[in-house]
């Protein structure tokens, strides 16, 4: 995990340095693993996260605000009533092991003075918050380890606190990389990478990844076919590093996947040399409270995204099945026309039909080549009611069709309605923008509206997206149809100009025309914006419609975002995302 034991010396030299001395004002526990102290030290009020979840185990200080629960759990009020008011004697780790340990020095009920430890074990699934009195002995944790789950180290309340087991890993503090390097030679079937992580105690395989790109080595070699120049540039890399970490050098980073959104995929406090899109930070606490506010945020947009995907995958296929049954019933009725015409020929052949019998063979008057045509008889009804039978059978045929035909009509506008609002979800990048997809769903009846007791004031709308030609000219892009209403019916003017991917869903794009004519290039790089944001954002060639937004209506009775436009041309263009990024760095 990114949290190393190098990345925990990093984050407790600081937090000592900035929190001793300091006073714990409030205790708080937002969720059922993870606590928050606020602290009011040097001056400033600040806050100190501790999270034992299994995901994202961390402890930092934090600009990130959190709805607490009503009702305190126990375990909070039990810090409260230990912890609250507490002076901060300092901060302390362990051999560079991911156990951070806060020294509170507090008053008891009694007005004795005693020195609680505020725990917290960054281990994964297995992380926990302890707190241990003066004497060694837990008071309580946030999650009980008794021993049906542990036979090593049970973890409950008036138990001896005992470390976690120790790893068989060098400090590296007493590390001699002469020896360990030269000793290399006796490992055998294991990589240079794991052969660091497996000696040197605080590294994790990011660091032992730098570590062999500093040195110019491949690390997923094996440890054994390193030759004597290789070793030696190992040696000096380990040597640097080594130096760093004894002497507090620290250049706290967070390295990004601009290849993928912008995301966030590891940091640590020494400076990253194998990632080109690294950032660099003032503090270790700036970069874990920047790299887990945003993959927080990530997971509960991927969370609410999810939610709203499941709700339209399901329409969609209730949809697709609706037309797939609407489909076979237009089939069952195609030959009404051929029931229509046995009627006809009965009826104009009725009296050389004779009676009882199971078919006739009659001419068709309608064929040019003159066939003959057998048709099936009742041969318990006249020639008159076997005619009757096959017109009523035509008749109920023919409104079938009629009927089925206006039903797949409207299911395959809902169709295309429900992949417009699919693909708009997919480039949604904010909870706000989710939200109001949500309630667009939830007004036009595929989503439960939740009504709230208490009403509170309605949140300012999404501003459409907003981009800048390079001939000057404003250009706007929706980002869900009930914008894409907006901004086509309400916001552009009757000579504004009006873009979509045609026959694709996708984005309203509107060029605001000044007094000039739109130029050929402004249009093209609207046409890109809106291939861009399009559920063919991937193709090479995607036609583009564009017309005056006077010649663009909405059909009464239409969803969001579902317009009939007229007197258009079409454009065929490539998406380009440098080009957009231009654009809109541009505005």
């Amino acid at each position: 995990m990114p949290f190393d034991g190098i990345v925990t010396k990093c984050i407790v030299e600081e937090l000592s340095e900035t929190l001793s001395g300091g006073r714990v004002e409030k205790i708080f526990q937002p969720e059922v693993d993870e606590i928050i102290l606020n602290i009011r030290a040097k001056g400033q009020n600040l806050k100190l996260i501790l999270s034992a979840g299994a995901n994202y185990p961390r402890i930092h200080l934090t600009d990130s605000v959190k709805e607490n629960p009503s009702t305190p759990p126990v375990f909070c009020m039990l810090l409260r009533k230990h912890l609250g008011g507490g002076k901060i004697l300092g901060v302390e780790f362990h051999d560079f092991e991911r156990i951070v340990t806060v020294l509170v020095e507090s008053t008891n009920e009694l007005g004795d003075i005693s020195t609680k430890r505020l725990i917290i074990e960054i281990m994964g699934r297995h992380s926990n918050i302890v707190l241990v009195n003066q004497e060694g002995k837990i008071i309580d944790s946030i999650k009980h380890v008794d021993n049906e789950v542990s036979s090593v180290r049970e973890v409950m309340p008036a138990r001896d606190y005992i470390l976690p087991p120790a790893q068989n890993k060098t400090s590296p503090n007493e590390l001699d990389i002469d020896r360990l390097i030269d000793e290399a030679n006796c490992a055998e079937n294991i990589t240079i990478e794991n052969y660091l992580l497996n000696n040197i105690k605080g590294f994790s395989p990011l660091l032992c990844r730098e570590i062999c790109h500093n040195a110019d080595v491949d690390g997923k070699r094996a440890i054994t076919s390193i030759d004597s120049d290789g070793a030696a540039k190992l040696k000096q890399s380990l040597k640097d590093t080594v130096s760093k970490i004894r002497n507090n050098n620290f250049t706290p980073c967070i390295i990004f996947d601009n290849q993928n959104g912008g995301k966030p995929v590891d940091f640590h406090c020494l400076e990253t040399k194998q990632y080109r899109d690294v950032t660099f930070m003032q503090s270790m606490s700036e970069v874990l409270d920047v790299f887990y506010s945003t993959k927080d945020k990530i997971e509960r947009l991927k969370q609410k995204k999810s939610d709203v995907m499941k709700v339209l995958k399901n329409s969609l296929d209730r949809c697709n099945k609706k037309l797939a049954l609407q489909q076979e019933k237009l089939r069952d009725v195609a030959d009404r026309e051929k029931i229509k015409l046995y009627g006809e020929l009965i009826t104009a052949n009725i009296y050389c039909i004779p009676k009882n019998v199971k078919s006739v063979s009659l001419l068709n008057y309608y064929s040019e080549s003159g066939d003959y045509i057998d048709i099936s008889l009742d041969e318990n009804r006249s020639p008159q009611e076997n005619a009757q039978r096959y017109f009523r059978q035509y008749s109920k045929a023919k409104s079938a069709y009629e009927f089925t035909s206006k039903q797949v009509e409207e299911t395959l506008k809902e169709l295309e309605y429900l992949e417009s609002v699919n693909h708009l979800l997919d480039n949604c990048s904010s909870l706000l923008e989710i939200d109001e997809i949500r309630q667009e769903l939830a007004e036009e009846g595929y989503l439960h509206s939740k009504r709230k007791a208490t009403v509170k004031k309605k949140e300012k709308a999404m501003e459409p997206l907003r981009f800048k030609s390079s001939d000057g000219f404003d250009i706007l892009v929706g980002k869900n149809n009930k914008q894409n209403d907006l901004l086509t019916l309400k916001t552009a003017s009757s000579n504004d100009v009006w873009l979509h991917t045609r026959n694709i869903p996708g984005s309203h794009v509107i060029i605001r025309k000044t007094q000039q004519n739109i130029p050929d290039n402004t249009l093209l790089e609207a046409a890109i914006l809106a291939a861009y944001h399009s559920k063919s954002k991937n193709s090479s060639t995607v036609p583009v419609d564009y017309t005056a937004v006077k010649n663009v209506k909405k059909p009464s009775g239409a969803k969001p975002g579902m317009v009939i436009y007229e007197n258009f041309k079409t454009l065929i263009v490539t998406p380009n995302e440098e080009l957009v990024n231009k654009l809109k760095a541009g505005k």
